[in-house]
């Protein structure tokens, strides 16, 4: 398998905009600009995907990428949109405008996107693995993986039942490495025990991480003065020795200068660094409104009667009230995929306060559950 040389991966999913509020407004002149400095520095990874930018990424690609440089210059990488999928017409349909939009003949790296326990459903019922399969085959697609907001048992059904899937791309950041609800530590060490290379995707947590509380941004500057809040974050995440790229949607060209300039020579975070990045995490979640350790007492040493998973539909909440983000919000996908799995959603809590009572931090978790189901559902 293809590995890049640099750990660095553009994501062509949040590009820079004449109109802030027209996704589709890219700006051309600015992103040709930063498209020559990625590549000028040796970093080589273009990720992009078909619903990206109101469904332009991937032409914006081939006119800003491949159009502009040699082939041997970059890679490409995008996405079987599983989630849009309504006929076996479809995936090959879709397979062959995504050539044409990215102007090439072979894709460097191939996803299934967002392969949960319900787009999975939907892979099947098109034949959509085994397309894919077959062009890896043929040669048009060189490296083929998926991409995964699930759980770690989900994760390590698809891997043992699909093991030509070469590599997998997985949300780690350092906030969401022990959360219950992403267990992003749990997904990426069932990768490494398949032996599968990792991308990794919200390195940043969608900017969130960019900003941490004060608290947390003065622990960092001690230790590092002249280092970034990003750049702690995407440090932690290339850190992880199976990681291939670690992908950063960099909108201006002040964010791809500073992120190539130190990833040009990067080296992994000393264990000490690595130890703030957690504690870091710990702090964070301490600003956070519900104060849930994941001990798990509610559903281990109680019974809810609604099957609710507590703990993890927390953590969920939890890191979406953090993320004050308007646009994509991986939490509420995991939290379906829960719901999808059998468990109850919050709206389904009956108040008998169970859980409540043996909770070691006395959290009123039925007041609490109108309050996830309002943000969740």
């Amino acid at each position: 398998m293809k590995v890049p040389e640099q750990k660095l991966g553009f994501g062509f999913m949040r590009m820079p905009l004449k109109t802030a509020d027209d996704q589709t407004a890219i700006d051309e002149e600015q992103l040709n600009e930063m498209v020559d400095l990625f590549l000028q520095r040796g970093f080589t990874y273009c990720d992009t995907a078909w619903m990206y930018h109101a469904g332009t990424s991937e032409r914006a690609v081939g006119k800003a990428v491949v159009a502009r440089h040699g082939r041997d210059e970059f890679t490409v990488a995008t996405k079987m949109p599983d989630m849009m999928l309504h006929s076996k017409e479809d995936v090959s349909r879709i397979f062959e405008t995504q050539k044409k939009n990215l102007q090439v003949e072979y894709f460097d790296y191939y996803l299934m996107h967002d392969m949960n326990n319900v787009n999975y459903e939907l892979a099947l019922k098109y034949d959509a693995i085994e397309f894919v399969k077959q062009k890896k085959e043929s040669g048009e697609i060189k490296c083929l993986g998926f991409s995964c907001h699930d759980t770690p048992e989900f994760l390590d059904d698809i891997l043992t039942k699909y093991p030509f899937f070469e590599f997998v791309q997985l949300q780690i950041n350092y906030l969401d490495w022990e959360s219950a609800g992403i267990q992003a530590r749990k997904c990426y060490e069932v990768a490494v025990k398949h032996g599968k290379k990792v991308i990794v995707m919200e390195p940043v947590k969608g900017g969130t991480l960019s900003n941490p509380p004060q608290e947390v941004q003065d622990m960092f500057k001690a230790a590092h003065p002249d280092w970034s809040m990003s750049r702690w974050a995407l440090a932690f995440a290339a850190s992880l020795p199976e990681v291939m790229v670690v992908l950063s949607g960099m909108s201006s060209m002040e964010q791809l200068d500073e992120n190539t300039d130190w990833m040009r020579n990067f080296t992994p975070l000393s264990a000490a660094d690595r130890e703030l990045c957690l504690k870091a995490a710990e702090l964070i979640r301490k600003t956070i409104p519900i104060p849930c350790t994941g001990c798990r007492y509610c559903v281990e040493a109680s019974s809810c009667p609604q099957n609710i998973l507590i703990p993890n539909f927390f953590a969920l909440y939890n890191t979406r009230f953090l993320m004050k983000r308007k646009d994509f919000s991986p939490e509420e996908e995991y939290y379906h995929n829960y719901l999808n799995q059998g468990y109850g959603p919050a709206s389904t809590c009956i108040g008998c306060a169970s859980c409540e009572a043996v909770c070691p931090q006395h959290i009123h978790i039925s007041e609490w559950m109108p309050k996830v189901a309002e943000v969740m559902e």
